[in-house]
């Protein structure tokens, strides 16, 4: 007799899933993944997506998962699926490899498999740069696909000139570079040796006891190598930045003419005033306060923030705005500017020069007593800067001290404007601080120049209150955007910077611990806890230590179109909307805003929601490469100006361990040098990460993050921006600014539980044969973990 069929049974949901199925998933996809396609690849619904949520949080927090732009998820050193990278070579398989634009970790960076541009017969150059969507295919490896070239440097090399017993020979500036080239007396031209040459590269390769050695050929002379206004041009060509603009470009800005009224709001009549650094060329933003004559908002303001009307001149798709896009920004060196923008407008029609009619897009604030913006109106204007004011002018009129460099023709107008800007300012501050900002203290140098070029002197870069009165006014501005278009449900390019990362926190907790203070890391870290931090240690010996631990913890600042706010300043809404000048960012902002509220045909094009991913991308790209060449140059005007002092003792502080050496920021000029690991006293150090220290197995000496220490000056580079340093010794033998491990451990090391003397460390057994490794003179290392924040300060 047949079994009676049994109705079936019903469908049950998938079980939830494991650590390791999740991390399993996420790790095996080409491309960093949501919360959706995890969600629906083990099928989570209801309220298990919020033990989900909790689970990633938790793979976060233990190191195993990293977060990035658009709330993706990835496991740590996974790439994001679209960014711009540099062919860096051609295999023997002939499959070009590329790399990472900008790589600023100590491990080395994946190997990516670049195919050419789709429809494209020409293949790409070592050393081009292309924005690329990547697909993972290994741990160690990606795909790239081609989707735009971004610029093709011209097959040149940029070194110094110098003969040897073989013939002449051209070193390449560039630290990355692993050989010389041939620079035979036929191709050197007029060149003499210790000049900076620009070259171009030969096809041949020379056969013979230098196989392999390519040829060059002198096509521009440069200069002594050793003269101060060559190294911003080595600068220039080690980053890939672009110094002469399009023909069509430049031509384009100087047909520009002035903007007419038309349907603009007149705001001529009003006492805008732009207040900058005393050497300032172009004046983008302008500012004016007063009283706010509603009877509902006592003792609040009204502000006006005026900004060039840089899109009035810069059209979608012209030439001008493929320029700009290409660069990303403005960069600024100790003697001269790299501009995104050529002169005509930069310092011309979209510099809000004094008493001069000039187009800008500007913002109506309305702020109560403390701080709080209630609304804000955003107008196309005409306007007329009443006064181009100074930072230092500013400071001594609110101070009742003479005008420093002043003819007392904007006495008068100081007068009228400063109170009612004060007056806002400090309802500002007030919002400021009662939403909690992280407020590191990070001194910035200035190089101050002569005529002729030399370096005068390296100077702390002075902080007055006149300086965060526009920081704050430029903030606001800033924050209206972002509200505005938000508002409106338009496209936003927002400034975000996430929330710091939880291995990291947690690192940090641990070494406070060591040093007396308390971070509970395992809650929510909100900014205002790190500035109480800052606050508790000012003035005492740690205060360098915890600034730089506290910088090391942060997240880097980015442009997305999703907005996460902005941890540093403890915002919620935050954009780039001030500076349309010296960034694509600020434009791109100003384009929504025209196309949200119809104020003209030239906002953003209808094609741009799609494109806004890539531009974020290539933009924070730029911005990242832009402050690395700042850096290298000050540090290669630095090392000029330090020349004359080799053999010269200067006091210092610790401000990066590696493995292979320390760094040591210098007191007197803040110039950074390096201590290589193979000069330190003789033992075998180990590279202890959490405890930012090198720590000898034989001796017990300890060198830690923000220890003082007493260096001599061997061998400072100009044209590599590299100091080298030693350490000096006592007249005990002992070296300065190290500790005993006992010491060390019972003062500083958090993860020790007990007091007792540690064993006697053994000698390490020396392999047969094995040398310490010399640090090259000159070639200053990557720099790794120093200095991966520093910057948004800038934000305004």
């Amino acid at each position: 007799m047949a079994r009676k069929k049994e109705p079936a049974a019903k469908a049950r949901s998938a079980p939830f899933p494991t650590k390791e199925q999740v991390l399993t998933f996420i790790k095996e996809s080409a491309e960093p993944v949501g919360k959706r396609e995890i969600a629906r690849a083990f099928r989570i619904k209801g309220n298990d997506r919020i033990r989900l949520k909790a689970l990633l949080k938790d793979l976060q927090a233990d190191g195993l998962l990293e977060r990035q732009t658009g709330r993706r998820h990835a496991t740590p050193g996974h790439l994001p699926s679209v960014m711009v990278i540099e062919v860096s070579e051609l295999d023997e398989d002939g499959e070009l490899r590329a790399r990472p634009a900008v790589w600023e970790d100590e491990a080395p960076p994946p190997t990516i498999y670049l195919a050419p541009p789709r429809g494209s017969r020409s293949t790409l150059a070592v050393g081009e740069r292309v924005l690329a969507r990547l697909k993972k295919t290994s741990d160690q490896s990606y795909e790239a696909e081609v989707i735009r070239k971004l610029d093709r440097p011209q097959r040149r090399v940029l070194g110094l000139y110098e003969r040897s017993d073989e013939g002449g020979r051209l070193r390449p500036t560039d630290r990355r570079a692993k050989r010389d080239f041939i620079l035979s007396s036929e191709n050197a031209g007029e060149a003499q040796p210790g000049e900076l040459v620009l070259a171009e590269i030969l096809p041949e390769r020379r056969r013979g006891p230098r196989l392999g050695l390519r040829s060059v050929r002198v096509v521009q002379r440069l200069g002594r190598g050793d003269d101060p206004k060559a190294l911003s041009l080595i600068t220039l060509h080690e980053h890939g930045l672009i110094n002469e603009f399009p023909e069509d470009a430049v031509a384009e800005a100087e047909a520009a003419g002035p903007a007419t009224l038309a349907k603009r709001e007149d705001l001529r009549a009003i006492p805008l005033v732009t207040i900058d650094g005393a050497d300032a060329r172009d004046f983008d933003d302008a500012v004016f306060a007063e009283p706010d004559d509603d009877p509902k908002n006592a003792g609040g303001w009204h502000l006006l923030v005026a900004i060039a009307d840089v899109a009035h001149y810069v059209r979608p798709g012209s030439p001008l705005d493929r320029s700009a896009y290409g660069r990303g920004n403005s960069v600024y060196f100790p003697d001269r500017v790299l501009p995104m923008l050529p002169p005509a407008l930069s310092n011309g029609w979209c510099s809000l020069n004094p008493k001069e009619d000039r187009p800008c897009m500007a913002v109506h604030l309305w702020i109560d007593a403390e701080g709080r913006l209630l609304r804000q109106r955003f107008v196309r204007g005409l306007m007329r800067s009443a006064a181009r004011l100074t930072y230092e002018q500013v400071q001594a009129a609110h101070e009742g001290s003479p005008a420093p460099g002043g003819d007392g023709r904007n006495e008068a107008v100081m007068a009228q404007v400063l109170p009612p800007l004060y007056g806002a300012f400090h309802a500002l501050i007030k919002a400021r601080e009662k939403r909690g900002t992280l407020e590191l203290d990070l001194p910035e140098r200035k190089v101050r120049l002569a005529e002729d070029g030399r370096v005068i002197a390296i100077e702390a870069r002075e902080r007055l209150d006149s300086h965060r009165l526009i920081e704050e006014f430029m903030i606001a501005a800033n924050v209206a955007a972002a509200r505005e278009l938000e508002r409106l449900g338009q496209l936003c390019m927002y400034r975000v910077h996430d929330k710091p990362d939880p291995v990291r926190l947690k690192a940090l907790a641990e070494v406070l611990r060591g040093l007396g203070l308390r971070l509970n890391a395992s809650q929510v870290v909100r900014p205002r806890m790190l500035t109480q931090l800052l606050v508790k240690v000012a003035g005492q010996a740690e205060a360098g230590l915890v600034n730089d631990l506290i910088l090391r913890a942060q997240s880097q600042a980015i442009y997305s179109q999703e907005n996460i706010g902005h941890f540093g300043l403890a915002l919620t809404h935050y954009a780039h909307f001030t500076s349309p000048i010296r960034r694509y960012a600020d434009l791109l902002v100003h384009r929504a805003l025209i196309a949200a509220l119809g104020l003209g045909k030239d906002g953003l094009p209808p094609d741009a929601e799609g494109r806004f991913d890539e531009a974020a991308s290539h933009i924070s790209a730029t911005e990242r490469q832009a402050a690395a060449a700042e850096r290298d140059a000050v540090d290669r005007f630095t090392a000029a100006f330090l020349q004359d002092r080799v053999g010269a003792d200067f006091s210092g502080r610790i401000n990066g361990v590696t493995r292979f050496g320390l760094f040591i920021t210098l007191d007197d000029s803040g110039a950074d040098g390096l201590i290589p690991i193979s000069t330190l006293p003789d033992d075998f150090y180990r590279h202890v990460e959490a405890r930012h220290s090198l720590e000898g197995e034989r001796w017990g000496r300890v060198y830690r993050l923000g220890d003082r220490v007493r260096v001599r000056l061997l061998e400072s580079n100009p044209v590599t921006g590299g100091l080298i340093l030693a350490l000096l010794e006592s007249g005990d033998g002992s070296t300065e600014g190290s500790r005993s491990a006992q010491n060390t451990r019972e003062k500083w090391d958090p993860l020790s539980t007990s007091r007792t003397p540690p064993a006697k460390a053994r000698k390490l057994p020396q392999k047969p044969g094995r040398k310490k490794k010399r640090a090259k003179a000159g070639r200053k290392p990557a720099p790794g973990t120093k200095d991966r924040a520093r910057r948004d300060r800038k934000d305004r």
